[in-house]
């Protein structure tokens, strides 16, 4: 039987695991996540999912397959990490408000020497934002470990006009690509029995 770490902290990554009814360990990479000079930002989500899917897999045996995955938001070629006071979640609220933006997301299994990877695009679009309603969001515990600045679970569901694509996948771990990586891998989950 195939074991599987998760290589996130996330709560949010857990949660929507859970969902599929997977049986996995949870262990952070705890890698450097700079972006390299002149890297796009899709060729930096696939960098980070690859880079901390490898790192986990050098702490368990080879029986283990590694999940990793990473998530921007992006808009006018800029990346939106996560925000580092609260001016730079009143920046990247103002950004976005009123506007469509992308959310990448880079999923990754590592298992047996074999690394497979996907990456899910979504477009999102938020209402127009007041200074007060953005300082009254800033005021809560939600923004500040999630990129763009805004959880699209929680409070700042109300600030969306649309979504086109994976809603999963703005949360953190877009599940299709996610249930379909692990079942090509023979990894159980509440869909099918696996290799068990």
């Amino acid at each position: 039987m195939t074991s599987l770490v998760l290589a996130s902290a996330s709560p949010r990554r857990r949660e929507l695991l859970d969902q599929l009814g997977v049986r996995y360990l949870c262990e952070p990479a705890d890698i450097d996540e700079s972006r390299h000079g002149g890297e796009t930002p899709v060729a930096y989500v696939e960098r980070m999912a690859m880079e901390k899917a490898l790192a986990v897999a050098q702490r368990f045996p080879a029986d283990h397959a590694v999940l990793a995955a990473d998530t921007t938001v992006l808009i006018d070629d800029d990346v939106l990490g996560k925000p580092r006071d609260h001016f730079d979640g009143l920046a990247m609220l103002a950004r976005l408000s009123g506007r469509s933006h992308s959310v990448y997301t880079a999923v990754c299994l590592y298992r047996g020497g074999n690394i497979e990877q996907d990456l899910v695009e979504t477009r999102v679009e938020f209402i127009a934002l007041t200074r007060e309603l953005c300082e009254a969001y800033l005021a809560t515990d939600e923004p500040w470990d999630k990129a763009g600045a805004y959880a699209i679970q929680g409070l700042a569901a109300a600030f969306i006009r649309s979504i086109h694509g994976s809603y999963s996948n703005v949360v953190g771990l877009p599940l299709a690509e996610t249930w379909q990586l692990l079942r090509s891998n023979g990894i159980a989950t509440s869909l099918e029995p696996g290799d068990e």
